[in-house]
């Protein structure tokens, strides 16, 4: 079955980077969209970025573009996301999803959270 598991979150101080990592499994990871979706205490889902099944076309949203970078590596089942100059507004629950639609648990992984505080 499809299992993503998602890494490197924790506490940055604002201006500070994080890189997360999402090893994936159960699937033809190299066939795959990915994306990073997060969600933030009392809100929605709101998708972060994404990356075409090469690597070679990736989206981000308003929110993180110039900040955030998702990179792939199809040998090691891997999807990145580099955060840098975080922000308060960044806290949220980050999801590695296969494909795009955040909401389908079945396609997501159970997030790792990430706290931009002082």
């Amino acid at each position: 079955q499809v299992q993503l598991v998602e890494s490197g979150g924790g506490l940055a101080q604002p201006g500070g980077s994080l890189r997360l990592s999402c090893a994936a499994s159960g699937f033809t990871f190299s066939n795959y969209y990915m994306s990073w979706a997060r969600q933030a205490p009392g809100k929605g889902l709101e998708r972060v970025s994404g990356v075409n099944s090469a690597g070679s076309v990736t989206y981000y949203a308003d929110s993180v573009k110039g900040r955030f970078t998702i990179s792939r590596d199809n040998a090691k089942n891997t999807v990145y996301l580099q955060m840098n100059m975080l922000k308060p507004e960044d806290t949220a629950l980050y999801y590695c999803v296969r494909g795009i639609i955040a909401a389908d648990k079945s396609n997501r992984g159970q997030g790792t959270q990430v706290t931009v505080s002082s």
